[in-house]
């Protein structure tokens, strides 16, 4: 639990999170949950608050971006600043299995790999359905097995790269969640995973600059941490690319109606 917890201190602190399928993936759950001006969205798992941004700026929406993190939270109101969104995005601490809101208020819920993490998987769906609109969208972008069961160097990589209490599910039971909060119209599409596009996507979601300052306060968190550099040298020992990871590991978007 204290290296979980090491996990996403650190990447609260740098101001990165990854959203597997990058940019691309983002964009394709929008137009799955019909997005789009006039539409009040919830991001839940928000991380560094990279996609409330994103949203606003690219579609114009009104969105409240959820974080566990009040580290989290923190750099998502820096970048909203930053981007010049501040009055047009909300950021609030709130865990994914508890939602401080009232019931049906949002059109779109959605959430990008987040609710692999939490134990309760059908009770985290479930509120985002409890918060959804009559005809309004949830929407997930989440680490998928392709294939079962995986090798254990494979689950031991997804451990690595996404947080060593991430839980992958298949695209059935995905599917199952969604249906169990009873959601209709429900969408699935899985993809491969791409070692090299993961990576362009995550500078085209955070563009050159916004890498730069994040190259920064890593070689910072390194020099004055000694958590992290043994974070960082468990992360090598461990960082090798399984061979057979296309064949067992990869993401879904999956998309439910209320």
């Amino acid at each position: 639990m204290e290296d979980e917890q090491h996990f996403f201190d650190f990447a609260a602190e740098v101001g990165l999170t990854k959203h597997l399928g990058g940019l691309e993936a983002t964009e394709e759950l929008v137009e799955l949950c019909h997005i789009d001006e006039g539409t009040y969205v919830l991001d839940v798992g928000c991380g560094a608050g990279a996609t409330p941004c994103f949203l606003v700026r690219r579609y114009g929406c009104r969105v409240v971006g959820v974080d566990i993190s009040a580290g989290m939270i923190e750099r998502s109101r820096e970048r909203a600043k930053r981007e010049g969104v501040a009055d047009r995005v909300e950021f609030r601490v709130a865990d994914a299995q508890d939602l401080p809101f009232e019931d049906h208020l949002f059109d779109a819920v959605i959430t990008e790999s987040v609710t692999a993490f939490p134990e309760d998987k059908q009770g985290a769906v479930d509120e985002y359905a409890r918060v959804t609109k009559p005809g309004g969208y949830v929407g997930l972008n989440e680490s998928t097995w392709l294939k079962v069961p995986p090798p254990p160097e494979v689950v031991a990589w997804a451990g690595q790269d996404l947080g060593a209490s991430v839980k992958p599910l298949t695209s059935d039971e995905w599917l199952g969640l969604l249906e169990g909060a009873e959601l209709r119209a429900i969408v699935a599409r899985t993809y491969e995973i791409n070692v090299r596009n993961e990576a362009r996507g995550i500078i085209r979601r955070y563009g050159y600059g916004g890498m730069l300052g994040v190259f920064f306060r890593i070689l910072s968190l390194y020099a004055r941490n000694p958590a992290y550099r043994r974070f960082v040298k468990e992360t090598r020992e461990q960082g090798v690319v399984p061979e057979n990871l296309n064949e067992y590991f990869g993401y879904g978007l999956y998309v439910g109606r209320k």
